[in-house]
């Protein structure tokens, strides 16, 4: 009878039983690779997968690729995409990166990401120049918004971001990246997720 009691006096109260539930893992990706569907597309693909280490603190591994025709220190304003700035063809990036994320307060958080990228570079025919490394480096700040139970979230964010390793460039695309910093600020993300 004692036990009985116990256990009726520590259950849990009927609007905590209809709680969303805690989800421990996701997959997201960016929904950035829109610009795929553009004329001259960046061939932008990333994939991530992540687990809850504790409430607040979440491990994700990410898989990326995409392309670009001109240096990534180019601040926003008209320099940016102005053809002056091209490379004489293009860099092709693949990588998988580790990011650690961190929630503060509601859906607050800071993302730290550190990806090693292997790139090709291409000329304007396509053809392979040369093959090198990029350690691409983010600083991130958003807000995640939970949807269905928790289910389904979106993640709109803003970042900083460097690339402290960048070898074996052609000497064109070399002349090219010496001209921009290697950095950028106020990088915007925008990802979409499933928990489970």
């Amino acid at each position: 009878m004692l036990f009985l009691a116990a256990t009726l006096l520590s259950s849990t109260p009927a609007a905590e039983a209809n709680d969303v539930p805690h989800r421990k893992h996701f997959v997201s990706t960016s929904l950035f690779m829109i610009a795929n569907l553009l004329p001259n597309p960046p061939s932008f693909v990333q994939a991530n997968f992540g687990t809850r280490l504790t409430k607040r603190d979440v491990l994700i591994v990410e898989a990326i690729t995409w392309t670009y025709d001109a240096p990534l220190g180019i601040p926003w304003g008209p320099e940016k995409g102005a053809p002056t700035n091209a490379f004489p063809g293009f860099a092709r990036d693949v990588g998988v990166g580790l990011a650690y994320q961190r929630f503060w307060w509601e859906g607050l958080f800071t993302t730290i990401h550190a990806t090693p990228f292997l790139q090709t570079y291409h000329d304007e025919d396509g053809k392979r120049l040369a093959t090198g490394f990029q350690l691409f480096l983010t600083a991130r700040l958003g807000w995640r918004f939970d949807l269905f139970r928790k289910r389904l979230f979106i993640e709109p964010s803003i970042a900083a971001t460097a690339w402290p390793i960048n070898t074996n460039l052609p000497r064109a695309f070399q002349r090219e990246e010496d001209r921009w910093p290697g950095y950028f600020l106020a990088e915007p993300g925008l990802n979409v997720g499933v928990q489970f």
